[in-house]
């Protein structure tokens, strides 16, 4: 798999949002987010600590550094709030995956946007970007079977179930697969 040299992530522009690397005054409100046990129902099924959430943090800035790739930010345009964060990692889950190495796309929005459309946004700017720039072959998502909105999101995106596997508490989740279009 092409590996970017990239060492930050880049800054994406679309119609309302702005993607770009998380920045220590986004700390506060990714915290807050991540705390919230809506948004965290699916992910986790429990809310973060601010331990946790300072340790994914710095995991986002490590994998762009390391991986070439990695978490955005995502900001609103009009307002500069932080709202969630969108991107790709490889976080060498203790999972029985059918292929390691693979970028994995995740999301997470703070609850006062869900259903505005912005993850599907801000989603289609990241698949462009991985899609112009990565050139990632294949990128797969995990995603609870109850977790409709998301696997609604991750269809429209063109991701399709390829498995059932165990997840990280054994559950049964779902494991989705994007081919990057030919033409890109």
């Amino acid at each position: 798999m092409p590996q970017s040299r990239r060492t930050r992530a880049p800054e994406i522009e679309t119609d309302r949002l702005i993607l770009r690397g998380h920045r220590r005054d986004d700390f506060p409100a990714l915290a807050a987010m991540w705390a919230d046990p809506e948004v965290t129902r699916f992910i986790s099924d429990r809310p973060a600590t601010e331990h946790e959430s300072w340790m994914r943090y710095l995991r986002y800035a490590g994998h762009w550094i390391v991986m070439g790739y990695g978490f955005w930010a995502v900001m609103r345009r009009d307002t500069g709030a932080f709202i969630g964060e969108i991107g790709f990692s490889d976080f060498k889950r203790p999972i029985d995956l059918p292929v390691r190495g693979l970028p994995e796309a995740g999301w997470a929005f703070v609850r006062s946007v869900h259903g505005q459309g912005y993850a599907g946004e801000a989603l289609a700017a990241c698949l462009a970007w991985a899609d112009r720039v990565a050139r990632f072959p294949l990128t797969t998502c995990i995603i609870e079977p109850d977790n409709a909105p998301s696997i609604r999101l991750a269809e429209r995106a063109g991701y399709a179930r390829a498995a059932t596997i165990a997840g990280t508490d054994g559950a049964p989740v779902g494991l989705y697969e994007r081919t990057r279009p030919k033409n890109k």
